[in-house]
């Protein structure tokens, strides 16, 4: 282990960060924590002064063969805390290493504890150091987040890929810088008293949604309007956005406590899955006013999202020679200003209306003039009361491929005045009576990187000199510098612990920054900030929610009065003739199901007797209560009668007695003997001969089961006595024909044997509260006429019947076709089913993938060929049981596409610029010469003699060429691109002067004062002679690659090593640069063609790399 104070940390893009729970779409959840010994073992007591920040390093040896699903580091003190770094080493649930920062002695803290922490997780690259992985964040760490992280650290294939250079020697290296802070007690501050505010509660990833929530709220005018949208006492909260956003916006003004979003989401059309997605606060303001805009048309209210926020802008082009001028008047309801180049607002709106000239190759065509030099630009025509701002924090970077957030410093002022400069912004047709001054309202945050991260809001609703932090289900109060100045990103130094050393300042990038801010116009100010009080509110929405508000008090109170209390439910033989056969075929009743009473447990037990009498109309003569018991085989039957004595107790009394779980429920049967006319009887006396025994009636050509009621027989008597009364239940002829079976069990298999009639129920071992199925006798049944001509059979088909939903893996949301199954179906039975269904003659050409229970996807995996035994196994998803399976229809049986290998290669064509991806199949003991066999039946060759290889490419680079013998069972396509050309005729015949080398396409950028060198384009080998110059060799290149003189004339040249260019010049021999012989990571030397990108890029939107979490934002209803 190895402790220090650390250099600067270096940014790279964010995962998702999550805490590490098993799955993060359930929420954070507890964890395994060693035990308190163990930590205290670990790491001695507490230092006060421990260092505030340190480096803490961990070296994994024999990394490959861990086989713990989890895996925790030593115990390291940090400004006086203890940590520890959790690992995945196979990936939580992911193809990718999880990693977290873990709180080591959470278990033993006491309750409320609380931390707050800047840290960065590392995997080090023990090759070249510059390729060392390393994400940073932060995180207030309290019980229920007691670890946070990344789920998708990086990619497991390139962990154990021995060579990228992150296990060497079988061993892994693992960084944690920990920057530690104080915070406040998070679980003892009480909002609405501390503010006079209640926060929002976050359903799981919905931070973003409730930070713009509290924005719009906190606009009194826009609050008002919502209040005003007709809705009517019969709509539903979940089915009506206007009633769902009333509902909320009442709550968060009269509510003690923080308020629940889902009635609103629901609104939205968003299922739970949708909530645990992160979206962007911007795209889901826009969308979200679009949809108000629409639903308050032809409402009193109509209007109202363009008077508060809508602005024009006009779009001009100027010519400069001749009198033309052509403008488009454009409305907006936000701006998107630049960050990224300026320092501040100001900075951004000079951009904004930034005038370009029109010139040269890029002249503007006029009507009647031809091409002419103009200037184009933007010009404001009028901005709205309320501005919303949207700071581009994230944008797309082409050079990595990918989307960054720009954390750099961005300045915004208390007091905006767009009219600065002569009111530079706006037209001249601009109205000059309105003072464009603004005043700062709101800012949303954006904490954490591109893929993930927290949202919260500083606001000051009264637009006084308090601001308040509205951060989910917390609100406090913040002074100015925290609300402005803090926002404006940037970098952090923290303090050196050490500072007699010679050591590097231990700087943060400030990852928590202004992303939205909200203005309001100081000459609107009264009109805006209005008083909203109850009589804008409709009164059936009052009456709603303060019956809302009232239940829940009631609950609440009843919450508080618990222990005072015990809920008694009481089963009677109507509930087992309405249940038996329809909700359950086991056991006797659902006791969720029966009459409850809340009862005083302090009340005796006799005075019970008389609630229940008025609520049955059964005198209290006539009741007899049973208790129930759980066997041991996990059944709940009816165990014995309550004694005298038992029923002068208090019910509280007899709860203990009865319940040894402790908890807060007594349950009882109530027997009631009934007489001829119908009429209650005094229940019989029962001695310890008698046997309570309740009867199920089975009826094979119907397949019903149904409870026929119950009966007292003497222990040593025989079934045979009670066979004609047993028939008078049924309805059968008193002489029918009929068979006993005993229900013993039914988990986790049904247990119904038969009974012999001529034995003894003692000797039978039935007991009170046993159960008796019968039927009519099963001979003389065809087989046709009953699949389930016994009843034991019957049980067994139920308790393993399964309706599974299935959905076709194209349209995954979409219940297609529904099929009863059983679960012990075997996969070829269930792929059968299905075919049948589908009316396929092969169902082996049915591929099946489970479904994920958590992110209500199907999984990435489809299960294999005979690769699950039963239908159970392939529902289940650890501790949960789902009913739907994806199916898809193969052009090949599977087992036969299971033998094969699929490879996806691009071929490169030698004389067109084109590339065409070609899907190969072949056995997967095939070698590379039978892909590139079968490859040339596929493709159009320049000649007919030439010959191909396959090369692997990743990042632009050419890793290796196949060897023509090599096995395609172990290549992998998934992270690599397989690329196939044709080899040119020069590289065929190389002399003992010629040499291969790498060439690849490259740009600098300057980023954290260092040079980094970015690949792009396709990557190739050229053949050149040790004598060969680069003047020489730049021949050949641009006659090769088709460059035109004058952009050739701008290229530079430089041979690269480890990411290091070295310019050369035209006299420069090249082939001295390279090494004479073959070393590992020939790839990393390579003549390098530094000049401009200009290969058309797909959009962001387009990248099919997008993670889930990335979808964008909808709202359905």
């Amino acid at each position: 282990m190895t402790l220090l104070t650390p250099p600067q940390i270096d940014a790279e893009g964010e995962q998702m960060l999550v805490p590490h729970a098993d799955f993060a779409p359930e929420g954070p959840q507890p964890m395994e924590v060693a035990s308190a010994e163990a930590t205290a073992n670990a790491v001695d007591a507490q230092v006060v002064d421990e260092p505030p920040s340190a480096r803490f390093t961990w070296k994994i040896e024999n990394f490959s063969k861990v086989n713990m699903k989890k895996q925790y580091s030593e115990v390291f003190l940090v400004g006086g805390y203890k940590w520890r770094i959790l690992t995945f080493p196979k990936g939580n649930n992911v193809d990718h290493l999880s990693m977290y920062l873990d709180v080591a002695d959470s278990s033993a803290l006491p309750y409320g504890w609380s931390r707050y922490a800047q840290f960065s997780l590392s995997v080090i690259n023990q090759i070249h150091s510059k390729f060392t992985i390393r994400k940073d964040t932060q995180h207030q760490f309290n019980s229920r987040e007691s670890d946070w992280g990344f789920t998708s650290f990086m990619p497991l294939s390139e962990l154990y890929d021995p060579g990228r250079g992150y296990l060497v020697n079988d061993t892994c290296i693992i960084e944690a810088d920990v920057a530690v802070r104080k915070v406040v007690d998070y679980w003892s501050h009480d909002s609405k008293k501390e503010t006079g505010y209640v926060g929002l509660k976050n359903q799981g990833a919905t931070c973003y949604m409730n930070s713009l929530l509290q924005t719009l709220y906190h606009i009194p005018y826009f609050r008002k309007a919502v209040y005003h949208m007709p809705t009517t006492e019969n709509d539903n909260p979940s089915g009506s956005i206007p009633l769902a956003l009333q509902s909320l916006f009442y709550k968060l003004q009269y509510s003690d406590t923080s308020v629940a979003t889902k009635e609103l989401t629901k609104s939205f059309g968003w299922d739970t899955y949708d909530s645990f997605m992160q979206h962007d606060v911007q795209e889901l303001n826009r969308v979200l006013c679009e949809k108000l805009e629409d639903k308050m048309k032809g409402t009193v209210v109509e209007g109202t999202i363009q008077q508060l926020f809508e602005g024009h802008h006009m779009n001009y082009i100027e010519c400069i020679n001749v009198e033309y001028k052509s403008t488009r008047k454009e409305s907006f309801y936000d701006l998107q200003l630049d960050v990224k180049g300026c320092k501040d607002i100001y900075a951004s709106f000079d951009k904004y209306v930034e005038v370009e000239r029109l010139e040269g190759d890029n002249k503007y065509h006029a009507e009647q003039y031809g091409l002419q030099d103009a200037r184009k630009g933007v010009l404001f025509i009028d901005f709205p009361p309320v501005l919303q701002l949207q700071l581009k924090r994230f944008e797309y970077d082409f050079v990595r491929d990918t989307m960054v957030k720009i954390n750099d410093r961005y300045e915004f002022p208390l007091q905006l005045d767009l009219d600065r400069e002569n009111r530079k912004y706006l037209s001249p047709d601009a109205d000059s009576s309105v003072r464009n001054l603004y005043t700062l309202h709101s800012v949303l945050v954006h904490s954490g990187g591109v893929h993930g991260g927290h949202y919260y809001a500083y606001i000051r609703p009264t637009l006084s000199d308090q601001w308040f932090k509205f951060d989910d289900e917390r609100v406090t109060k913040e002074d100015m510098k925290r609300a402005l100045e803090e926002q404006y990103g940037g970098e952090e130094e923290l303090p050196q612990t050490n500072p007699g050393f010679n050591n590097s300042p231990f700087k943060f990038t400030k990852y928590s920054n202004a992303y939205m801010l909200v203005y309001i116009r100081e000459s609107d100010t009264d009109k805006i900030i209005c008083n909203v009080d109850e009589k804008d509110i409709a009164e059936h929405l009052r009456i709603r929610l303060k019956k809302e508000q009232e239940e829940k008090e009631q609950k609440r109170k009843e919450k508080a009065e618990a222990h005072l209390y015990t809920i008694i439910k009481v089963a009677r033989d109507e509930d087992l003739v309405h249940q038996i056969g329809k909700d359950i075929y086991f056991d006797l009743v659902d006791h969720d199901k029966v009459r409850q009473f809340r009862i005083q447990k302090q009340l005796a037990f006799n005075s019970f007797k008389e609630e229940v009498a008025k609520e049955f109309g059964i005198p209290v003569q006539f009741q007899r209560f049973w208790l129930w018991a759980k066997r041991q085989n996990h059944t709940y039957r009816p165990n014995r009668p309550l004694t005298a004595q038992e029923e002068t107790q208090s019910v509280g009394q007899l709860r203990e007695v009865s319940n040894k779980a402790n908890n807060a429920e007594l349950k009882l049967f109530l027997e009631v003997a009934i007489g001829l006319e119908m009429q209650p009887l005094p229940p019989p006396e029962k001695t310890k001969e008698d046997i309570l025994l309740f009867f199920k009636l089975y009826d094979p050509i119907k397949e019903e089961l149904r409870y026929v009621g119950r009966l007292f027989v003497k222990g040593n008597g025989k079934p045979i006595d009670i066979l004609k009364k047993l028939n008078e239940m049924a309805g059968f002829a008193p002489d029918e024909e009929i068979e006993l079976f005993e229900e013993i069990k039914y988990e986790p298999n049904v247990m119904c044997e038969h009974i012999d009639k001529k034995t003894s129920f003692r000797s039978s071992q039935l007991e009170d509260g046993d159960i008796i199925c019968f039927q009519k006798s099963p001979q003389g049944l065809i087989s046709e006429e009953c699949s389930y001509p016994t009843v034991s059979t019957f049980l067994i088909y139920v308790h393993n019947r399964q309706v599974v939903r299935f959905r076709s893996l194209e349209k995954p949301k979409d219940d297609e076709f529904c099929l009863e199954l059983s679960k012990q179906n075997n996969y070829d039975e269930v792929v059968e089913y299905v075919a049948r269904h589908l009316g396929l003659d092969d169902p082996s050409k049915i591929r099946l993938t489970s479904h994920n229970c958590y992110s209500q996807q199907p999984k990435p995996q489809p299960i294999k060929y005979q690769g699950a035994e039963r239908l159970t196994d392939m529902l289940i998803h650890y501790n949960q049981i789902s009913d739907i399976l994806y199916y898809e229809v193969l052009d090949i049986p599977l087992p036969e596409l299971q033998g094969l290998k699929t490879l996806k290669v691009a071929f490169h064509h030698a004389t067109k610029d084109e590339v065409v991806i070609h899907t190969i199949r072949l056995p997967k003991q095939s070698t590379v010469g039978d892909v590139i066999n079968d490859l040339k039946s596929k493709v159009e060759l320049s000649h007919t003699d030439a010959e191909l290889r396959l090369l692997e490419v990743f990042y632009h680079k050419i890793y290796k060429i196949f060897p023509l013998q090599e096995k395609i069972e172990n290549i992998n396509d998934q992270y690599w691109t397989l690329r196939a050309e044709e080899i040119p005729e020069e590289e065929k015949n190389l002399g003992l002067n010629d040499r291969l080398i790498h060439v690849y396409h490259f740009m600098k950028d300057t980023a954290q004062n260092q040079v980094q060198v970015h690949n792009f384009g396709d990557p190739f080998f050229l053949a050149i002679n040790d004598n060969e110059t680069l003047g020489e060799i730049k021949m050949r290149l641009q006659k090769k690659l088709h460059v035109p003189d004058e952009e050739f004339s701008k290229w530079k040249f430089a041979f690269i090593t480890l990411g290091r260019p070295e310019y050369l010049q035209d006299s420069d021999i090249v082939s001295s640069r390279f090494q004479r012989r073959d070393v590992y990571g020939a790839w990393e030397q390579y003549l390098g063609l530094e000049h401009s990108d200009n290969t058309p890029k797909r959009s962001y939107a387009a990248n099919q790399n997008r993670h889930t979490f990335e979808k964008p934002v909808r709202i359905y209803n």
